[in-house]
Formats: C-alpha cells, sequence, structure tokens
C-alpha cells in the first residue's frame, strides 16, 4: 500500500542501453514508501543513469518500475511530480555567484511556478510571500541547515559552502516541492567520514517522516536497502558478495553491469541515443488531473549530453 506521503519504489528487469552497451539492466527492486534506499557501485557502473531513470528523468530501454503506483516509462511526467533531486552532479548544480538566501528564493519560485497548483498563483502577494518563507523554514528544517551558522548567514554567497553545507542546502532546495521521493548522487563524494555519518543521519531523518529516499554512494549503510550496481562474474553471479549476512539484514539486490556492452556504466550512455532518452518535460499524451495519463513511446531520443541537460530542466 503506498504512503501519502512517500513512494514505493519497484523495478523488474529495468535497464537502460545506449549504442556502446548497458548502462544498467536486470535492476529489481521492491522498496516500502518511507524507505532509505542506496544505490552502492563502483563509479561507472550506471548508478547516475539508474537514479535519474527511477526519477522520470531518462527513458528506460527494458523493463518497467513503478514509483508511487506511476509505472515507467509510461508515467514519465507523473514520476518527475513526485520526485525531486537533490545533488546530482552535472544536472542541478547549485549557482556558485548566488547567495544561499537568494538560491532558495530562486527555488521557491520556481516551485510555486511549476510545482504548486495554478489557484495558489491567484492569492494576494504577501499571502503568497509568507507561504513561500515558511516552505523554507520546514525545508530548512528538514535539511539541518542553520543560517545562523553560515559564515554571513543568507548572505553567504555559495560558492563559500562546505561540502556538506552544499548538500543541505541542494536538500533544502528538493523539499520546497514536498516531494514523495527524493533522490541524491554522489552522497558521499568529498565527505570525512563525520561528514557521512551525518548526511546518513540526514536521510533518515527524512525517510522516518514518511518521504522515500534514493542515494548513490560508495559504501551503503547497514541499515539501507542497498540495491547494488557493478559487472557480473563469467558464471553470472555478482562479483562481489554482501558482507557478514544475518537474518536482519537488509535485502541487498543487485543490478547486472555494464559487461555486456563495449562500455561500462555511465560511459556506457555517454553518447546514449537510440535507447537512452531523457524526458523533456512534456510527454505525448494529457493529464487530466484524476491521475490517468495517455502517453505513448514515440518520444525522439538524445545523446546523453541533452540527457543531463533536460534532466536537470525537468
Amino acid at each position: 500500500m503506498d504512503s501519502p506521503h512517500g513512494a514505493a519504489v519497484k523495478a523488474e528487469n529495468f535497464g537502460l542501453k545506449g549504442p556502446r552497451g548497458w548502462a544498467f539492466r536486470g535492476i529489481g527492486l521492491d522498496a516500502e514508501p518511507g524507505s532509505l534506499i542506496a544505490v552502492e557501485g563502483p563509479s561507472g557502473s550506471g548508478r547516475t543513469c539508474l537514479l535519474l531513470a527511477l526519477t522520470g528523468r531518462m527513458k528506460p530501454s527494458e523493463g518497467h518500475a513503478e514509483i508511487g503506483r506511476h509505472r515507467l516509462p509510461k508515467k514519465m511526467a507523473a514520476v518527475r511530480r513526485i520526485a525531486a533531486l537533490g545533488p546530482v552532479p552535472g544536472v542541478n548544480d547549485l549557482d556558485q555567484s548566488l547567495t544561499v538566501a537568494e538560491q532558495l528564493r530562486e527555488g521557491a519560485l520556481l516551485q510555486r511556478h511549476y510545482g504548486a497548483p495554478v489557484r495558489s498563483l491567484l492569492r494576494p502577494r504577501a499571502e503568497r510571500r509568507a507561504a513561500a518563507s515558511a516552505r523554507i523554514e520546514a525545508a530548512l528544517d528538514a535539511a539541518g541547515l542553520d543560517l545562523a551558522t553560515l559564515p554571513k548567514a543568507g548572505r553567504t554567497t555559495v560558492r563559500d559552502l562546505e561540502r556538506l553545507e552544499s548538500v543541505r542546502l541542494s536538500v533544502a532546495i528538493a523539499l520546497l516541492g514536498s516531494p514523495r521521493l527524493l533522490a541524491l548522487d554522489d552522497l558521499d563524494l568529498k565527505l570525512s567520514d563525520t561528514e557521512r555519518t551525518e548526511v546518513w543521519a540526514l536521510l533518515r531523518s527524512i525517510a522516518a517522516r514518511g518521504t522515500t529516499v534514493l542515494a548513490v554512494c560508495s559504501e551503503a549503510p547497514a541499515d539501507a536497502v542497498v540495491l547494488r550496481t557493478g559487472p557480473e562474474a563469467d558464471d553470472g553471479a555478482p562479483e562481489a558478495t554482501p558482507s557478514g549476512p544475518t537474518a536482519d539484514t537488509p535485502k541487498i539486490t543487485w543490478g547486472k553491469g555494464a559487461k555486456d556492452g563495449a562500455e561500462g556504466g555511465e560511459g556506457a550512455a555517454t553518447d546514449a541515443g537510440a535507447d537512452t532518452e531523457p524526458d523533456t518535460g512534456a510527454e505525448d499524451g494529457t493529464d487530466d488531473g484524476s491521475g490517468t495519463e495517455n502517453d505513448t513511446d514515440n518520444d525522439d531520443t538524445k545523446g546523453a549530453d541533452d540527457a543531463l541537460a533536460e534532466a536537470g530542466r525537468a
């Protein structure tokens, strides 16, 4: 049963292929709403492409997934409406020239124009400002970012933030729209062990509030639902095995790596063409507001550079 807050995440034989081979394939997952899901694997094993595909930003080549009862690849627009991206390098990077306050106001403005009901735009200006301020405060609290602790408070420029502070800011912006699925890439990049512990504690707290969290990392915590990407051994078994299995160990799902193709992982989709496609923000078909969409599969394909650019705008 799907939660009104978090989104269940399910996938079966999920895969994405570019002209150089498979970015990922054979992905299977069944996570409940409010789960903390860790996508663990080496760089180049398709982790980022998998994250973008599960959030409706890239079109898979085989299999299917369901995000909050919206089936991929048919319902990509519907999935984008309930899934928000936290930090994803190369897709939604923060503007280094803005201050923290400006970045938050910009995020709230974009959410209001593209994510809020049309009737909300008809409210008085003062009421809209108060609502935006309340959303920002709530998002900052959930992300654990206290502006008063920054060198110049809200006037601190983004380029002056520490890596952990930058992650918290990206998470706060993502939470402005109250998403049911929050996705983050390269979570443990450039973080110390202490900072990594803090970030996972933050994500646990967000999941505990009901939002499903999907995080790409190099090493997953023991209490997460783990989805591992990477090449398989020649006998068809994964090259590595879970360590220390116990009755309390979360289920670990393996996806096939890109060993089948000429290039592996994200590299397999670097020039992704025929089967690798981001959604451009609009799908063929209509959404009548009842949760039923008439989508088609007749979208044009693009390269992965366009994929990342379009994913950032979606």
